[in-house]
C-alpha cells in the first residue's frame, strides 16, 4: 500500500456517527532494531488488555460481543438484507465504545434490528461459537442478553451525572456491585488519613462489591481478578524489558510488572515517579489502569495503553514550554496562595503513536498528562504529550469538509482559521497538557477527591483555562511558538464557537451534557458569554436564520479567562465542593433546546461524523533462517471489521 501523504488512505469507515481513520507511524523505519522490538513487544502487551475494558464498562459485554460476532461471522441468511446491515453497524459501534454504551455520551445505544431477528440468528448457529457459560443454554443466553440489548430502561447510562441521584445505583459501569454511592464514598473515606502527604488514589485498581452486607474490594492483578490478561500483559513487558533502552526504563518495566503481580498502589506510585523520571528514551508507553472519567465518583481507573515515540522535530516547542514552567506559574492570574513556588519536574514532548489500546483505542487522546496523583506532581512533577501523528489525522481527513463554512461567521475568522488554527489547536493542547494539569496546589489537608463527581470538569476546566490565558501572551511570540500577536485569536474563535454551539452536534436532542470535557467547554464558554454580555465581549447573532458567535474584544475574553481560571484554581485547591456543584449545575450541563436543533440540523446536511477513532497498524516480525529477529515490518492495509474480528480472535484473555 503507498504510504506518501497523497496517497496515504486517513479515512477508513464511516456509519453511525463515527468516522474511523487511519494514522501514519512516521519515522518508524529510521528506528533502531532494538527500539522496533521494544515497540512490537510493548504493543503486544497493550494488546492482551483489551477484554478489561470491555468488562469495566458493563458485566454483560464481552458476552454481548461474542454472541454478535458469531451471528456475523455465521450468519448464512441474506447478508444484504436492512437487518443483518443493521447488526454489522451495531456491532461497529460496539466494538468502537468497547461495550453498549456510546463512548462519549455514555448512552446506551440501541439496535436497528429486531428482536426476532437476532434470536433467529443466533438459534441457527453451532452452540459451539457462543460464549455459553458451563450449563447455559442458548435460550438461557438470550434471556439473560437480550433485554439488556434492546430495553431501553435497563443499563441506559454507563455513567450517570445527574445532580442529586445514586450515582452509582444507576450507571452501568462495572466499577460497584450492590453498593450505593453513599457506602463507596463512606469506605475510602475511612482509609484517607489528612496527616497522610503521599496518599496512593484508593480504589484506583479494584471493583467495590457488597456481599450478605459485607463491602468488599476485588483487586485486579495477577493472582486477581483480570489475572487470564493481566498474565498476558506481563508476559510481553518482560520480553520489553529486555530490548529496553537504558535501565531507568527497564526499572520503569519491572516496576510496572511488580504492580500488576501484587495489586499494590504503593508499588504503583513508585511505578509513575520512576516512569515520570524517564525523560531519556526515546520509547515510551502507557500501560495499566489510568483514567478515572468512566467512574461516576472519579475513583477507579480504567485500562488503557498507549506505545509510542518521540518526534525529536516536533518536540522542540513543548521543550520550551516546559522549560519555562515556572515562568507561566508565577505569572498567572491566579492568588499566590494557590501558586507552586517550586515548579519541578516537568517534562514535555510530541510524539509519534504506534499503538493504542484500551481506552485510548479506536477513540484517542491528542494529549496526556501523568501521572494523575495531586502529591505526585507537586513533589516530583509530571509528563505530558502531544501525540503529533493523530492531529495531523485529525487535520488531514477534515481539509476540504464544509464545517467552517457552515459555521464560522465570517471571512475575517475563518482567514484566521485558515492561517493559524493548526499552530494554535496543537498550542492549546501543549500548554493544556504540559502546564495546565501540573499547575497550581492543594491547600494543606485538602482531599484529592474533595469535589466528588465535580472533580474532571473542574480540573479539565482549569487545564483549559491555564493554556487560553496564556496563548495571546507575548511570551508566546518571545518563544517563538506563536507567529504573530494575532495568532491567538484562531484558538479564541474556535473555542468559543465549539463550546457554545457546534460540540452540541454531540449531544442527542432532549439530553444535558454529562462527559467531562464537554462540560468543561461549555462551562467557560457560557461563563464568558455571560460575564461579558454587558460590554459585548462575545456575542451569539444570527444571520441569515442562523445562529454564530462573534468574538468584539479578544483582549477583554482573555482577562475574562483569566478571572475564571482564578475562581477555578481556588475551587480546586480549597476543595470548594458546593461551589464546585454551583458552576457546573448553572453553565456545563443544560442545553438550549432550539439552539440545539438548530445546530443538529445544520451539521445533519454536513454529512459528516461528529466522532472519530482510529484502527492501529499491523506489526510483522521478520527473522532469519535461525528464527533471530532481523527487522519489524509496518503495515496499513487491515481495515476495521477485519481489525476488530482478529483482536477478538488473538487477544481476547477473559
Amino acid at each position: 500500500m503507498k504510504t506518501s501523504d497523497d496517497n496515504f488512505a486517513y479515512s477508513v469507515d464511516k456509519f453511525a456517527d463515527l468516522q474511523i481513520l487511519r494514522y501514519k507511524v512516521k519515522g518508524f523505519d529510521s528506528l533502531t532494531l532494538k527500539q522496533k522490538e521494544l515497540i512490537y513487544y510493548l504493543s503486544e502487551a497493550a494488546l492482551h488488555g483489551r477484554d478489561i475494558l470491555f468488562d469495566q464498562n458493563g458485566k454483560y459485554n464481552l458476552k454481548i460481543r461474542r454472541m454478535l460476532e458469531a451471528v456475523y461471522i455465521g450468519y448464512e441468511g441474506d447478508r444484504t438484507d436492512a437487518e443483518f446491515h443493521a447488526l454489522e453497524v451495531y456491532l461497529k459501534r460496539v466494538w468502537f465504545s468497547s461495550g453498549i454504551h456510546h463512548h462519549y455520551s455514555t448512552d446506551k445505544f440501541l439496535p436497528g434490528f429486531t428482536v426476532d431477528f437476532l434470536l433467529n440468528a443466533v438459534m441457527s448457529l453451532d452452540k459451539s461459537m457462543l460464549p455459553l457459560s458451563e450449563g447455559e443454554t442458548v435460550a438461557g443466553l438470550c434471556n439473560k442478553l437480550f433485554p439488556v440489548i434492546f430495553d431501553p430502561e435497563i443499563m441506559p447510562k454507563r455513567v450517570n451525572q445527574a445532580d442529586g441521584e445514586d450515582l452509582l445505583l444507576t450507571s452501568a459501569s462495572n466499577y460497584y456491585v450492590g453498593v450505593t454511592q453513599q457506602e463507596a464514598e463512606n469506605f475510602y473515606s475511612a482509609m484517607k488519613s489528612s496527616e497522610d502527604e503521599t496518599p496512593v488514589m484508593y480504589g484506583m485498581n479494584s471493583r467495590l462489591e457488597k456481599k450478605n452486607g459485607e463491602i468488599t474490594e476485588i483487586v485486579w492483578k495477577l493472582d486477581g481478578e483480570y489475572g487470564n490478561a493481566i498474565s498476558k500483559i506481563v508476559y510481553w513487558l518482560e520480553k520489553a524489558m529486555n530490548v529496553a533502552e537504558n535501565s531507568k526504563q527497564k526499572e520503569v518495566i519491572a516496576l510496572l510488572i511488580d504492580f500488576y503481580r501484587t495489586g499494590d498502589l504503593k508499588i504503583f506510585d513508585e511505578y509513575s515517579i520512576c516512569w515520570l523520571k524517564d525523560t531519556e528514551s526515546r520509547v515510551d508507553f502507557v500501560n495499566g489502569f489510568i483514567e478515572s472519567y468512566g467512574d461516576p465518583l472519579g475513583l477507579k481507573a480504567s485500562w488503557e495503553s498507549i506505545v509510542n515515540f518521540k518526534d525529536l522535530e516536533a518536540t522542540h516547542r513543548t521543550e520550551v514550554l516546559s522549560s519555562n514552567a515556572q515562568w507561566f506559574e508565577d505569572h498567572s492570574p491566579v492568588s499566590s496562595q494557590f501558586k507552586k513556588s517550586e515548579v519541578k519536574g516537568v517534562s514535555a514532548k510530541v510524539i509519534t503513536a504506534a499503538i493504542l489500546a484500551g481506552d485510548l483505542y479506536p477513540a484517542s487522546a491528542i494529549g496526556i498528562n501523568l501521572p494523575n496523583s495531586n502529591w505526585i506532581r507537586s513533589i516530583h512533577g509530571s509528563k505530558s504529550v502531544t501525540i503529533g501523528n493523530l492531529t495531523d489525522a485529525y487535520n488531514k481527513a477534515a481539509k476540504g469538509n464544509g464545517f467552517r463554512d457552515e459555521f464560522v461567521y465570517g471571512e475575517y475568522e475563518k482567514e484566521l482559521l485558515d492561517k493559524y488554527a493548526d499552530t494554535t489547536g496543537d498550542l492549546h493542547t501543549d500548554l493544556h497538557e504540559c502546564l495546565g494539569h501540573g499547575s497550581g496546589k492543594l491547600l494543606p489537608g485538602v482531599d484529592p477527591d474533595a469535589l466528588k463527581a465535580y472533580g474532571a470538569t473542574i480540573e479539565e476546566a482549569r487545564a483549559d483555562l491555564f493554556g487560553l490565558y496564556y496563548i495571546p501572551d507575548l511570551k508566546m511570540v518571545e518563544l517563538g511558538l506563536t507567529p504573530d500577536s494575532e495568532a491567538y485569536k484562531a484558538e479564541y474563535y474556535s473555542y468559543m464557537m465549539n463550546g457554545l454551539l457546534t460540540q452540541l452536534v454531540r449531544i442527542e436532542p432532549g439530553c444535558c451534557i454529562e462527559e467531562s470535557h464537554m462540560r468543561n467547554r461549555q462551562l467557560i464558554a457560557a461563563w464568558a458569554l455571560e460575564h461579558g454580555a454587558e460590554d459585548g465581549v462575545v456575542q451569539l447573532v444570527v444571520k441569515d436564520e442562523k445562529t454564530y458567535v462573534v468574538i468584539n474584544d479578544y483582549e477583554k475574553l482573555r482577562s475574562l479567562f483569566g478571572q475564571l481560571l482564578a475562581e477555578i484554581q481556588r475551587i480546586k485547591s480549597e476543595g470548594d465542593y458546593e461551589t464546585a456543584r454551583a458552576l457546573v449545575e448553572k453553565y456545563a450541563v443544560k442545553v438550549n433546546t432550539a439552539l440545539h436543533s438548530e445546530i443538529l440540523e445544520r451539521y445533519k446536511a454536513l454529512n459528516l461524523a461528529p466522532y472519530k477513532g482510529f484502527i492501529n497498524p499491523v506489526y510483522t516480525v521478520v527473522t532469519d533462517d535461525e528464527n533471530n529477529i532481523t527487522d519489524i515490518k509496518v503495515d496499513y492495509s487491515e481495515g476495521y471489521t477485519e481489525q476488530m474480528l482478529r483482536y477478538s480472535r488473538d487477544y481476547s484473555n477473559l
